[in-house]
C-alpha cells in the first residue's frame, strides 16, 4: 500500500501493476543514438521504441533506507502516473534504480532486481496537463562526500502524457486512461557526466506555474552478493 500527501487530502493506493518506459524520448533520432551507444556496451537493443517493461508492484517503496544487491545499481529520477481504485490519475516521482551489471545481460531483468523508490507527494494530472512540457525533473547524488547535479531537464524532452498512454499494452490501460491501481514511470532525462552508482539519491518534480515541487531522497543499505 502506497500513501500521498495531495492538494485534495491523503490519497491511498493499492498498486496492482507497475510498468516502466524505456526509449522514451521525445526526439527519436537522439533515442536511436542512445540505443547504438549502449548496443557497443553489450545492452540489447529494444524490440520497439518506447518499450513499456512490466515489473513486480512489490518493489515500489516509499522507504528511505532501501536495501539494494550489490552496488552496481543506480537511480533515475521518473515522472509517475498513478491511477487510483477508481482510475483517477495522479502525478508523482519515482526513481527507477537498475543495476548496471545485470542491464547488459537483460534490461528487464535488471529494473525488475532492484527496489523501485516513490515520493510521498502526488498531485491531480488535471492540474497540470495543461503546462506538462514545463515541470523540471531535477536529481542529485553524492560523490567522494559532496552533493552533485546528476540529472535535469523538462517533460518536454520526454513523451506527452497522452502519447504514452496512447501506445500502452491493452493490460495496462482502460480507455484513455491507466487501469485502476496502475503506476507508469514515465522515462527519464540524461545523466549529466554518465551513468554512476551513488550511496544517495534525491529526486524533484519542480512545477513553474503553480510553484511548488515534490521531493524524494533514499539512501541504499547495500547487500553484499554471495559468491
Amino acid at each position: 500500500m502506497l500513501t500521498f500527501d495531495t492538494p485534495q487530502g491523503t490519497l491511498t493506493v493499492t498498486p496492482e501493476r507497475l510498468a516502466i518506459a524505456g526509449w522514451a524520448g521525445r526526439d527519436q533520432a537522439g533515442v536511436q543514438h542512445h540505443i547504438e551507444e549502449l548496443a557497443e556496451l553489450g545492452v540489447k537493443p529494444p524490440s520497439s521504441v518506447p518499450l513499456f517493461y512490466r515489473a513486480s508492484s512489490l518493489l515500489l517503496t516509499q522507504a528511505v533506507d532501501v536495501e539494494m544487491l550489490g552496488g552496481e545499481g543506480s537511480g533515475e529520477v521518473e515522472v509517475c502516473l498513478v491511477s487510483d481504485a477508481e482510475g483517477r490519475p495522479w502525478v508523482t516521482i519515482a526513481s527507477d534504480h537498475t543495476d548496471r551489471k545485470l542491464e547488459a545481460v537483460g534490461v528487464a531483468e535488471s529494473k525488475q532486481l532492484c527496489a523501485k523508490p516513490i515520493a510521498t507527494h502526488a498531485w491531480p494530472l488535471e492540474e497540470v496537463r495543461d503546462h506538462w512540457d514545463s515541470l523540471e525533473l531535477r536529481s542529485r547524488i553524492e560523490e567522494q562526500g559532496e552533493v552533485v547535479v546528476y540529472q535535469q531537464g523538462t517533460l518536454a524532452e520526454l513523451l506527452d502524457v497522452d502519447t504514452l498512454i496512447a501506445k500502452l499494452p491493452a493490460a495496462l490501460k482502460q480507455g484513455e486512461t491507466l487501469k485502476p491501481n496502475t503506476l507508469l514511470l514515465c522515462g527519464t532525462v540524461p545523466a549529466i557526466g554518465g551513468i554512476r552508482p551513488s550511496p544517495r539519491f534525491a529526486m524533484t518534480l519542480a512545477d513553474p506555474v503553480l510553484n511548488r515541487q515534490i521531493d524524494h531522497q533514499y539512501q541504499i543499505v547495500e547487500l553484499e552478493v554471495a559468491q
